[in-house]
């Protein structure tokens, strides 16, 4: 592929982008909401949580919300390298991007921790550096916090830079930093509902990633 690339930056999201920790989360939610509550959670719901942080997701059961993060972090973690898998094509297309002179970051609702874990796994913590997760700021996205702050860790303007993610919210987020925004359906997120976002683009593939992002 000629290396012609849109952006000088591109931001990625990790969970249902990078990494395919679908099934770990949508586990996690059910094994967690089984556990604490005593209750059943439907997948469809579960895919929706995703993008979020796990404190604004569990913020409506009051006194419970740590005790069901708590849970969730525990079994999320003890399974992490049994159900996360790799997306087929990840790892070449950074290669690819970092070789065009593309400065690639990650930035993430996920916790450090977990994150740093997450990359490992699938084998790209030397390919996509963790520029921001969960800790590194008090507001999360949507909001643009996060990127704003990955773009100015990575000395970035955010003119020439993009940001990819699975979620309507990594969308929402991407608007408001004022980045451009690719949508990727292989995730959690709903292709509809990512396409009434309107961001820059919707890939349905990492081919067809690689195609907007390095020309």
């Amino acid at each position: 592929m000629n290396s012609d690339p849109r952006w000088q930056t591109a931001l990625f999201d990790l969970d249902g982008t990078l990494c395919n920790t679908i099934e770990l989360i949508v586990a996690s939610f059910q094994h967690t909401h089984r556990e604490v509550l005593g209750l059943e959670l439907a997948r469809e719901e579960a895919l929706g949580w995703i993008g979020r942080t796990l404190m604004d997701i569990y913020a409506p059961w009051g006194e419970q919300q740590q005790t069901l993060v708590d849970c969730y972090l525990q079994f999320n973690l003890a399974n992490l390298e049994r159900l996360q898998t790799r997306y087929e094509g990840i790892a070449e297309l950074l290669d690819s991007l970092r070789a065009a002179g593309v400065c690639v970051g990650v930035a993430t609702s996920k916790r450090r921790h977990s994150a740093e874990r997450s990359l490992a796994a699938a084998g790209l913590t030397d390919l996509a550096p963790l520029v921001a997760a969960m800790d590194d700021t008090q507001q999360h996205k949507p909001h643009p916090a996060p990127i704003r702050y990955a773009l100015e860790r990575m000395g970035a303007d955010p003119q020439t830079s993009v940001y990819i993610g699975d979620a309507v919210v990594d969308v929402q987020a991407a608007k408001a930093a004022g980045v451009a925004q690719i949508a990727v359906t292989w995730g959690a997120g709903d292709r509809t509902y990512l396409m009434l976002e309107e961001p820059t683009a919707v890939t349905d593939s990492v081919d067809e990633l690689a195609r907007w992002l390095l020309g």
